[in-house]
């Protein structure tokens, strides 16, 4: 017996049909052998004249895809899925050629997996879109996860070779692909118990993440290989010896631990003061027994050979984690100082581990072995992940709450009735109640953890016992269960929670204060909501208006923001409101002003100096009998109560580089020293030129401030007015005809 088991050859990078050839013929007979290679053929023939960006044949991809499916033991149909991956998005294959070649068994399979590859959405705005495309992606997944969990393990293994492959793509794309393998394929090949994927994965992730440190730990554990060697015969002669002296029939054989790993190992050594020459538990034994109750007698025989370090027990077989795993894990001191980790498991256990869920369809006796019921509960946690992705208000958010939620270390409690919940690490009470139903989180008043009231704060332990008290009199969350620092909920399943708890009583209010705040910045433009409401719904994406003005009052939107960017629209396409009345379409001739007047050309035009209009304001010509044309504001009172429509014509901004129109404002506040050379100072900063003020003292020390300026554009007078807006002091700027 060799004394550290190596890993198979997953240098794959170039693989060949003879690789996978090899890895059939362990489980499959001749025929189902033959129906594979048909599938390759198939492939070989449709990728034919494509290439990889190394220049590489194509057929190498789905190949090698097919052979770490193979690894796992998989069904036929799943291995010829892998090989036709690519051929319906790549080469135009259809569904029902598939079907038709091979079954439609194997046609779902590969509509399944490409579904994963061509997925796409727009982007919100204000957003990355690739970064939103990226969660989308995910998103779907794990949907499609849902109702076949076979398709997520050819993307698995599609991502595998993707992975080995990284080096001719330029670097910040490696980095990228390198960070969301980390952050979401390693762990849910951990999550789905394929541990073969897993280290593998996180391992070239690394590599690319971290590049320097990767190598430097390979370079130390390479070295360190003798001694390792040297250890481990000993250790495991030591153990066979005492199992075989108890009557127990073991198989004993020391592991190899990943760099990754070792990487973790490392960082959790450094904050204890320990460089890696501290590290002796890079010695790791596993123990392969024939039954369950095997496990607990080679455990008693370990403690008594080898003292055990307490508080490093884990018992995965009486609570298994959520993958299926199941082994008992214990570390104890072989020396005075040195520690051993044991893994100890049956066969079928073993299995199970190093497959995972891809365990149900393994080949035994040349039959698919399809577990349902042992599948269904082994992803249980997804089951609860796509009930939640419902709630949750975009993919951001579902891939955050993979991440907080679902890849990070686990503990296991209890409900008073026994029914065991898996939380993240340093979950609380809290945590619970919303995972238990969200109004049981809502109306939770106290906890209690093993029979004894505890605080909400407190962190569940494995094995806790956790019974929820609630209230009808609660008045719900409080916004301190979303202070981080206060530490009342760590699952970001419970954050968005309680969010939409507060965005739900907070909506009447949002809205209130969203018309408020929308109409005050509309009004400095001469806009009313109700005429741009279509266009603002239009461009910001919102089904109504409602929802607009609950983004504005919640502040995911801001009033001036929303002001400015429909000016500029303005400014720019020279948008009108509504004709005050109906006109005939002539055709347009430019004035010396830079105003069109329909139908009169070169007419003598002015201002109107009752509403003052700016470029951008919807404007009418009002043609007067000796002067020529008054231009005045579409909504000017003037305008709207004029008795001679006869004399109305539309008008519309033409281009005057240089021009500047003057415009009325009145600034109101509170008297101060220095208010007046504030206003100055904000005009003279923005570029504008005051041509008159006049100061009205009110009552109760307020002041009025009435200031002509000139600008070139609405767009700068509604820039300097909110500017004004934000003096200390100022009660409120307005422009006035």
């Amino acid at each position: 017996m060799t004394t550290e088991t190596p890993p198979r050859r997953h240098d794959l990078a170039r693989p060949v049909l003879e690789d996978l050839r090899e890895e059939l013929e362990r489980y499959l007979d001749s025929s189902a052998i033959e129906a594979i290679e048909r599938a390759y053929r198939f492939a070989a023939k449709a990728h034919i004249d494509h290439r990889r960006v190394s220049g590489a044949p194509y057929i190498e991809h789905p190949l090698a895809a097919a052979i770490s499916c193979a690894r796992l033991q998989l069904e036929v149909p799943v291995i010829q899925a892998a090989l036709l991956h690519d051929v319906v998005e790549d080469c135009g294959i259809e569904h029902d050629e598939i079907a038709t070649t091979f079954d439609e068994e194997v046609a779902i399979l590969v509509d399944g997996v490409t579904k994963l590859s061509t997925l796409a959405m727009p982007p919100t705005p204000g957003s990355s879109g690739e970064e939103e495309v990226q969660a989308e992606n995910l998103r779907k997944m794990f949907i499609a996860m849902g109702e076949d969990v076979r398709v997520v393990i050819v993307k698995l293994a599609d991502r595998l070779h993707n992975m080995r492959t990284l080096d001719p793509l330029p670097e910040p794309k490696r980095t990228r692909i390198a960070r969301e393998t980390m952050e979401i394929y390693a762990p849910l090949a951990a999550r789905l118990g394929i541990w073969q994927f897993k280290w593998e994965l996180e391992d070239l992730a690394f590599r690319w993440i971290d590049s320097e440190e990767y190598h430097r730990i390979a370079g130390l554990v390479a070295a360190r290989r003798a001694t390792r060697e040297r250890y481990l015969v000993r250790l495991r002669r030591q153990l066979e010896d005492a199992l075989s002296g108890a009557g127990i029939s073991a198989e004993v054989s020391g592991r190899v631990k990943h760099i990754y790993s070792i990487h973790e190992k490392m960082r959790k050594y450094a904050d204890d003061g320990k460089s890696f020459d501290e590290i002796y538990d890079l010695l790791a034994l596993r123990v392969l027994v024939e039954q369950r109750e095997d496990c607990y007698n080679a455990l008693g025989v370990v403690h008594s050979l080898w003292r055990p370090i307490p508080g490093e027990f884990d018992d995965y077989i009486a609570n298994p984690k959520p993958s299926g795993y199941r082994s008992l894990h214990t570390t104890s001191y072989w020396s005075a100082t040195r520690p051993v980790e044991v893994q100890i498991r049956t066969s079928d256990m073993d299995a199970e581990a190093e497959f995972g869920v891809a365990a149900h369809w393994r080949y035994k006796d040349g039959k698919a072995l399809a577990q349902k019921d042992q599948e269904r509960e082994r992803l249980s946690w997804l089951k609860q992940l796509l009930d939640w992705q419902g709630d949750l208000p975009g993919a951001r958010e579902f891939v955050e709450t993979l991440k907080s939620d679902v890849f990070k270390d686990q503990v296991f409690v209890y409900t008073p009735a026994g029914e065991i919940k898996d939380l993240p690490a340093g979950a609380t009470p809290l945590d619970f109640a919303f995972r238990i139903h969200t109004d049981i989180g809502y109306s939770c008043v106290g906890a209690k953890v093993n029979g004894r009231l505890v605080a909400l704060t407190s962190e569940l332990q494995n094995g806790d016992v956790v019974e929820i008290v609630t209230s009808r009199a609660s008045r719900g969350p409080s916004r301190d269960w979303l202070n981080p620092a206060l530490g009342f909920l760590k699952t970001h399943h419970g954050q968005v929670k309680v969010r939409q708890w507060f965005r739900r009583q907070e909506r009447t209010e949002n809205v209130r204060r969203g018309r408020e705040e929308l109409e005050k910045e509309l009004g400095r433009l001469g806009l009313k909501l109700k005429d741009v409401q279509a266009t603002l719904l239009d461009v910001y994406h919102h089904s109504s208006l409602e929802d607009l003005l609950v983004a504005v009052g919640g502040g995911e939107l801001t009033g001036h923001g929303i002001a400015l960017h429909l000016a500029s629209m303005i400014s720019s396409e020279g948008e009108e409101a509504d004709d005050p009345v109906p006109v005939i379409a002539l055709p347009r001739e430019r004035s010396a002003i830079g105003v069109y007047v329909l139908g009169a050309p070169n007419l003598l035009t002015r201002f109107a100096n009752c509403c003052h209009p700016l470029p951008g304001d919807p404007i009418t010509a009002y043609i007067t009998r000796s002067r020529g044309a008054t231009i005045h504001r579409s909504d000017c009172h003037n305008v709207i109560h004029s008795a001679e429509y006869e004399r109305l014509i539309e008008a519309q901004w033409g281009s005057a580089p240089g021009t500047r129109y003057p415009s009325l404002l009145s600034i109101e506040g509170w008297e101060r020293v220095g208010f007046v050379r504030d206003i100055s100072t904000v005009m003279a900063d923005e570029g504008i030129n005051m041509v008159g003020m006049r100061t009205d003292e009110q009552d109760h020390s307020r002041v009025v401030v009435r200031v002509t300026v000139e600008t070139d554009s609405i767009e700068q007078l509604q820039r300097v007015m909110h500017k004004l807006d934000g003096l200390r002091g100022v009660l409120g700027v307005e422009r006035q005809n």
